[in-house]
């Protein structure tokens, strides 16, 4: 029979048992890795304008950087989710988000659009594997009730620092060659942090979070969560997390990080500067949106464990695409009418990974979690960027950007809001099963 471990008694307004020692600090380290991830990523779209005049570059370009860098995504991070399976999770983090920004330096010596999109496309291979790691550490440093929260503080935190640090990138516009200024500077930063995360970041095990498996040893909770190719073909047949994978391939609101600086440059003549000035109210009103989510979903969950947050996650696209109508299709002549309206769609966008994040943790076993946001992220996601990246790029060349948006922020994310009202049906029953499943490894691993 496999050893417990003995649980301290919970007092006044301790951790639950189920939680880990120092989870905040963890999850500050896990914050630093995405935030290096999405800055080196962000830093071609966001001076895109620039470098596509210093290479002699067409809008469709940005298209193709998006879509090879998304596309990449699919092949590269189910192999980094299996080296985190098979070898080390902390190792993979270590090279994903630390030692590989080696390749953000090289991106800054790139001389035409060729070593760009290879350059930037090998930089890409390696971020991609960072996200469906850190989210499944999160599920294993936090129990159910207090995974919104934490997802929430996570994407939030990041998104703030991107924001400040996306308005100042947007200066480098003013620099000779200052977007290789920028890339040779995240990609060295990058490195150093590598080794802080190999210094300090720890790995809970899987399952530490979950109270029906808390109690066993780490090697009893691996044996729990050891899976076959068999489950992870089975995690298509889990009604929600089908319907939230679909949903993925409906989120236009993607194309805003993306596209949003070359919008206000291209539609309504903004300078590079004076446009990028609306990713900070972006950045922060994503900052508030996780928060908001986080708090709303977990309080939501509390008081309707199937139909609280499906609630809450419909209402964001619906308010995303209201927001993204007025943000987007009128002239209002100074930047701070879109700094404002920005903010407020970052807000509705920001909602999201508070809400679907621990959707999917609470659907999916613990084992079978990387798998999920594999799928979740590195596919759907991936597939769904890169389509409205191409889409965009080449649709924009030809009929503009403004009727590309009109479709894809407002009308797509209509459509969106309309078909998770079929997590109503679905996500109560799912998690049930889930929590039965869970009795049935401790079962399997205690007899």
């Amino acid at each position: 029979m496999p050893e417990l471990i003995e649980q301290p008694a919970r007092t006044g307004k301790t951790a639950p048992p189920t939680a880990a020692p120092g989870r905040w600090r963890q999850l500050n380290l896990l914050s630093g890795a995405m935030l290096v991830d999405n800055t080196e990523a962000g830093l071609i779209v966001g001076l895109f304008p620039v470098i596509r005049q210093a290479l002699g570059l067409s809008l469709g370009a940005l298209g193709i950087l998006t879509a090879a860098g998304k596309l990449i995504g699919v092949v590269t991070t189910p192999l980094w989710v299996w080296a985190a399976q098979r070898w080390s999770r902390k190792g993979v983090l270590v090279i994903c988000s630390g030692l590989w920004g080696v390749w953000g330096v090289a991106l800054g010596f790139a001389q035409d659009f060729t070593q760009l999109l290879v350059l930037s496309t090998i930089l890409a291979a390696g971020y991609a594997g960072a996200a469906p790691v850190v989210t499944e550490l999160i599920g294993d440093f936090f129990e159910d009730r207090s995974r919104g929260r934490a997802v929430g503080l996570l994407y939030g935190a990041v998104a703030l620092a991107a924001s400040l640090l996306a308005a100042l990138k947007g200066q480098l516009a003013g620099v000779h060659d200052g977007w290789r200024w920028g890339l040779w500077a995240i990609g060295a930063f990058s490195v150093v942090y590598g080794l802080v995360l190999w210094r300090w970041l720890r790995d809970p095990g899987r399952g530490a979070a979950e109270p029906e498996l808390a109690d066993l040893t780490t090697a009893a909770r691996e044996s729990a969560s050891r899976v076959a190719w068999p489950q992870i073909v089975a995690l298509l047949r889990i009604p929600s997390l089908l319907v939230l994978l679909v949903s993925r391939l409906l989120s236009g609101h993607l194309l805003v990080f993306s596209f949003g600086v070359v919008y206000l440059v291209d539609v309504y003549g903004f300078t590079t500067q004076s446009a990028s000035i609306v990713l900070l109210p972006l950045g922060i009103g994503f900052f508030a949106g996780n928060l908001l989510g986080g708090f709303v979903g977990d309080r939501a969950n509390r008081r309707s464990p199937a139909h609280g947050l499906p609630a809450v996650l419909q209402a964001a696209q619906i308010a995303f695409a209201v927001l993204a109508y007025f943000g987007t299709q009128f002239a209002y002549g100074g930047i701070g009418p879109y700094a404002l309206l920005f903010g407020l769609m970052g807000l509705a966008q920001g909602v999201n990974p508070g809400i679907n994040r621990p959707m999917v943790m609470a659907v999916v076993p613990p084992g079978l979690r990387a798998a999920a946001f594999t799928l979740y992220v590195a596919v759907f996601e991936s597939v769904a960027w890169a389509a409205f990246g191409l889409g965009a790029g080449f649709l924009g060349d030809s009929i503009g950007l403004r009727p590309v948006f009109l479709a894809v922020l407002v009308v797509l994310m209509l459509v969106n809001g309309a078909f998770l009202t079929l997590l109503h049906r679905t996500y109560g029953r799912d998690v049930e099963r889930m929590r039965r499943e869970l009795d049935r490894q401790r079962e399997r691993v205690t007899s």
